[in-house]
């Protein structure tokens, strides 16, 4: 018997190392150079607006601290920490109401439930501004339809001021709590609940020696989170307050449309600098929470 041999032409294996790859930051650029454009430019106009006077006679400009100084001043110096106190005050008590939202969601069994809660929350959310100004003050005006049929303005309720304001805030704080935390919540090990029962403990020794430690640098994330963003808004509290309530983004636009001294036109670039400072604080504590919050529900 005689074997056939067929020739099969089998095509070079190209070797690793003849392997061409792009480099990786390629695929960045793109990101980096929108980063630089957007974000970079008017960053370092700001530092240099911040740091740079100019003499109302000579026109003349000079590097000095003083428009910062300014900002840490007086009425500058109020509204910064009218800001900070108005944002803290608005973001534990979002923190909490978020959290017991977003617990009866996760245990919830009806998941239509889950789903709108979690639709209409990203929806409130990013729902802000002259339309949320708007909508509370013909709810809960002066002349609201609930002001007038509650008899609220006899019983000194006002929405012009800090409590009116941090009320409006809770309108899409909450929602963006309850976004927040919600995935931590789902993280939560049906078999640590069990294994806590099963060794005697209650609903609240459960909570108190095992959930709310793991989730404790995600509701410390989440609170930062939320600072930041009450922190940061202008519109809303604009339409409804103007200057009653003072906050560091309304003497910034004051500043802005020249409502300043003269040679202190800068003083509202100053002022942006400390917004920046108070955000960058915010993102240094709220990143290490996240990892570590990750890093304990993956185990």
């Amino acid at each position: 018997m005689t074997a056939t041999l067929t020739r099969v032409d089998v095509a070079p294996v190209a070797s690793p190392k003849r392997r061409r790859h792009a480099p990786g930051w390629l695929a960045v650029v793109p990101l980096l150079a929108f980063v630089a454009l957007a974000f970079g430019i008017p960053a370092l106009a700001m530092l240099n607006g911040a740091f740079t006077v100019k003499d109302p006679t000579t026109g003349a400009t000079s590097y000095t601290t003083a428009n910062l100084t300014a900002s840490l001043k007086g009425a500058y110096l109020t509204a910064l920490l009218g800001s900070v106190k108005l944002s803290a005050v608005s973001a534990v008590i979002s923190t909490v109401f978020g959290l017991l939202v977003a617990q009866a969601v996760v245990t919830s069994r009806f998941r239509a439930l889950r789903e709108a809660v979690l639709t209409a929350s990203g929806v409130l959310a990013n729902f802000g501004g002259v339309p949320l100004a708007f909508a509370f003050v013909a709810t809960l005006g002066n002349s609201g339809v609930l002001t007038r049929q509650l008899g609220l303005g006899d019983k000194g309720w006002d929405l012009y001021s800090f409590w009116g304001l941090v009320i409006v805030y809770l309108y899409f704080l909450i929602p963006l709590m309850v976004l927040t935390i919600t995935p931590t919540l789902d993280g939560l090990r049906v078999q640590w609940r069990e294994a806590a029962r099963n060794n005697g403990a209650t609903a609240v020794q459960y909570w108190r020696h095992i959930a709310l430690p793991v989730l404790a640098p995600s509701l410390l994330g989440g609170f930062v989170l939320l600072f930041g963003s009450a922190f940061a808004a202008y519109a809303t509290a604009a339409a409804m307050v103007g200057s009653s309530v003072p906050l560091v983004t309304l003497q910034i636009a004051d500043a802005i449309s020249g409502n300043v001294l003269v040679g202190q036109e800068n003083v509202a670039l100053a002022l942006s600098l400390d917004m920046v400072l108070v955000a960058g604080l915010v993102m240094a504590v709220y990143l290490p929470l996240q990892r570590r919050s990750a890093r304990w529900l993956d185990n």
